[in-house]
């Protein structure tokens, strides 16, 4: 009888263990501990909070100009480039001093400006806050004497002024308007660019999106395997996508859009929920690592 209890408890111990080893393997925070601890994921949750406290900001906006003033003295020599052509429009840019061409880790900080009461926590925010903090951890890093510039830029105007990207019949002119105008503004300034866009929600994976890179993408993907986040960068490819990095594509820059397409980021269920400080901290974690190792 001993032995039959004993064999039952065994089992049911084995199961437990099975349940509970499943439930670990979905929660991302068990994907793996990382390796690296540069970048605060906890700063740049509260980044996120930040900028949803601010509602609904869509480009030119009096709640997102609020923003922007808020963020500009976060990044190093925080300044605002105007947008040609939309006077209340500003890309927020931060520069690490370096050789020229330099690097770019950039994201939209506008959101949708339809639905009402989108409030953009993954299509926006989370990459907004990611690069925030990647600045700040560089900037605490020391960089080698011939390291090259590395440009934090958030750009204002990626949504169309109405409506969604996909019902525009040509998303690139009426969307986009930031990165448009810094590439146009900064002929041969950018060696290689890293786009963040959807990059903090719970189960987070960033395959190579179909237009970025592969190079580039394989050196981000390496840097991932660094830090311990190589499960948050599966080796596949994605969809292709027009985004912010495809006006750098479209000037023969080499460029990477780190976005998780099988999240929905153009519903009003985009909110602090969906999101997950670990997602946060594995792409964080592994951006830093990424720009430091660019030459």
């Amino acid at each position: 009888m001993l032995r039959v209890i004993g064999l039952l408890l065994c089992v049911l111990a084995a199961a437990a263990a099975a349940v509970g080893g499943g439930a670990a393997a979905r929660d991302e925070g068990a994907a793996a501990r990382l390796k690296a601890d540069r970048f605060d994921a906890d700063r740049a949750w509260r980044l996120v909070r930040k900028q949803l406290a601010h509602g609904q900001r869509p480009a030119g906006s009096p709640q997102l100009r609020r923003l922007a003033a808020e963020l500009r003295p976060l990044l190093p020599r925080g300044r605002f480039e105007a947008i040609p052509g939309e006077p209340q429009l500003r890309n927020v840019v931060g520069t690490l001093p370096g050789r020229r061409p330099g690097i770019v880790v950039g994201a939209h900080y506008d959101t949708l400006a339809d639905p009402p009461g989108f409030v953009g926590a993954n299509n926006g925010a989370a990459g907004t806050a990611v690069v925030l903090e990647v600045a700040r951890a560089l900037k605490r890093l020391r960089r080698p004497a011939n390291a090259r510039e590395v440009r934090f830029v958030l750009f204002d105007g990626e949504e169309p002024p109405s409506g969604l990207p996909d019902e525009s019949p040509d998303f690139y002119n009426s969307g986009l308007r930031g990165s448009r105008a810094y590439v146009a503004a900064h002929p041969r300034r950018t060696r290689q660019m890293i786009l963040l866009d959807y990059v903090g929600n719970k189960g987070l994976r960033l395959p190579r999106e179909g237009n970025s890179t592969r190079r580039l993408w394989k050196r981000v993907r390496g840097a991932a395997r660094a830090v311990g986040a190589q499960r948050t960068f599966p080796p596949r490819s994605g969809p292709r996508i027009v985004d912010d990095h495809t006006p750098f594509l479209r000037a023969g820059v080499p460029a990477v859009d780190l976005i998780d397409w099988s999240y929905d980021g153009h519903d009003t269920s985009d909110t602090l929920d969906k999101l997950s400080r670990r997602s946060l901290d594995a792409v964080g974690e592994t951006i830093v690592r990424a720009v430091q190792g660019l030459r």
